[in-house]
């Protein structure tokens, strides 16, 4: 397979670290916000204004007083491949970070990164975001009141850009201060919220603004971090925050977690200009606690496809007596493991709630099932079938059609130093899905390797090495261990379904 016929499945990713890239004023971000002044209390010195007008902020110093211990800031020292940007976006994730160096030409420096994290028990552990620990050889978190601590990797779930990570030390605090989740469904547009972070390496940092959007999708996650299958929902603010606010408090107004903060749409230099990102707490608090528990984050499906929102145009074509929710048209490649079918769902069908709460866009739906619930758990989906409303009870099903859950993958990794692989087995869906008895998955290309220079993409599967028909990534990796000299490997692109063969030199 030439390279010019292989087509690139991923954009250039940016990690954490703060590489912001241009072009938010295309839309007009840029503008200013009125300042909001009011007077002090002639009563006394020392007495504090307040206000029951609508519209007008409280008194924010309380939330601050209470959020403003738990937040941390992460140090972590990283080595990544550097390489020029091949297109842009107003949307990016924000840190900070010191490479060094010019990046015109692909290479592997080592450097700093920094952004924050929050605690979220008395006993060290940490949640930030994914993109701020990527790749970290060294974790050092620095607590508001300056100590300083090392910390290890829990977990990581790039498909939400979450990640868990623990203090260490023997001279650790006993009762460290720390946020508890707050239902972030209670956040209101309009509310205001205070993001709490470290920008610019300023410690301990605290802006306020209002809810601008909830369920806000910014097509982020897909093309970065290596995630999947993206959940978006963001929590969308307009308070300041600038690179190293990455994996730092959103709070509401009573100083309560509803958000980690996860990107900003920034302008060419990479600060705020405007809007900024966070992931709700609710779903933070489902991924944090399935890593800690389980080392992986467990999701439930719904076994649906083909969905599309309702609307005017859509209820016109398919003769649809709703005007809001989703449609879906399938119950996907294998219909006998989808949880939908099993629960009396049939296809047309409207979903207009899941237990209880509205839905009207895709991410939403993602977000109260799969982001929220685990396989085994049972949901209440409302649909409207012929303009009658109807709840099922649908018990949620993993990835391969079971209700079990799905175990940790890690021990299934093999690392191939000779074609600049990571490589997994393939799950039951895919086997379905591609008509195939097995394989060995890519999951991760090395920087400077023999894969990265055929520009295969995460995903591509193996089938066969030489003459070997391969039936996991064990295997895989044993053939292609040390392995020197020409080399033929065919696989399946996981965008199109279609087969490929790799041919080359292994040195």
């Amino acid at each position: 397979m030439n390279n010019s016929n292989w087509k690139s499945l991923a954009l250039v990713g940016v990690l954490s670290s703060g590489i912001t890239l241009g072009g938010a004023h295309l839309l007009g971000l840029g503008s200013q916000r009125d300042v909001v002044l009011t007077e002090a209390n002639a009563s006394g010195a020392g007495a504090k204004f307040t206000t029951n007008m609508a519209g007008i902020p409280g008194d924010f110093v309380a939330a601050a007083d209470k959020s403003t211990p738990a937040v941390v800031h992460i140090k972590s020292k990283v080595v990544r491949q550097v390489s020029q940007r091949q297109m842009p976006s107003i949307f990016d994730f924000f840190g900070d970070e010191d490479f060094g160096g010019g990046r015109r030409q692909p290479q592997r420096q080592e450097g700093m990164a920094s952004g924050s994290g929050v605690i979220i028990s008395p006993d060290g552990y940490i949640v930030t975001n994914n993109h701020v620990v990527a790749d970290a050889s060294e974790l050092e978190v620095v607590l508001s009141d300056k100590r300083k601590f090392k910390a290890k990797l829990v977990g990581t779930d790039p498909n939400t850009d979450i990640a868990v990570i623990q203090l260490q030390g023997e001279k650790l605090p006993a009762n460290l201060p720390y946020l508890p989740f707050a239902n972030s469904d209670d956040i209101k547009v309009g509310e205001w919220v205070l993001a709490v972070g470290n920008p610019f390496d300023l410690e301990s940092t605290v802006t306020a603004g209002i809810v601008s959007a909830k369920g806000r999708s910014i097509g982020i996650l897909g093309d970065r971090e290596k995630a999947q299958s993206p959940i978006e929902a963001f929590i969308q603010t307009d308070a300041a925050v600038n690179p190293g606010n990455s994996g730092g408090a959103l709070v509401n107004s009573r100083g309560d977690l509803i958000g980690i903060n996860t990107a900003i749409a920034g302008g060419q230099t990479g600060t705020y200009v405007g809007y900024s990102f966070a992931v709700p707490s609710n779903l933070v608090k489902k991924v944090a606690s399935d890593l800690l528990k389980y080392g992986n984050v467990q999701r439930g499906y719904l076994g649906i496809s083909q969905m599309q929102v309702v609307d005017e145009k859509l209820a016109s074509q398919k003769d649809l007596k709703a005007s809001s929710g989703i449609y879906f048209g399938s119950f996907g490649e294998n219909p006998n493991a989808s949880a939908a079918k099993a629960a009396g769902l049939k296809i047309g069908d409207v979903i207009v709630k899941v237990d209880g709460k509205d839905v009207n866009d895709l991410p939403r739906l993602v977000e109260l099932v799969g982001a929220q619930h685990k396989p085994g758990d049972v949901v209440v989906v409302t649909v409207n079938r012929d303009g009658q409303l109807k709840d099922f009870n649908v018990t949620l099903k993993n990835m391969d059609g079971s209700t079990g859950i799905v175990k940790s993958t890690v021990s299934s990794l093999v690392q191939v130093e000779s074609v600049g692989a990571k490589l997994d087995n393939v799950t039951n869906n895919e086997k379905t899905k591609f008509r195939i008895n097995g394989g060995a998955k890519v999951v991760e290309v090395l920087p400077d390797g023999w894969m990265e220079y055929q520009e295969v993409p995460v995903g591509f599967i193996i089938t066969k090495i030489d003459d070997t028909v391969i039936k996991d990534a064990k295997q895989a990796g044993d053939l292609l261990a040390n392995r020197r000299g020409r080399v033929r490997i065919i696989g399946i692109d996981p965008s199109s379904g279609q087969q490929y063969r790799l041919e080359g030199t292994l040195r």
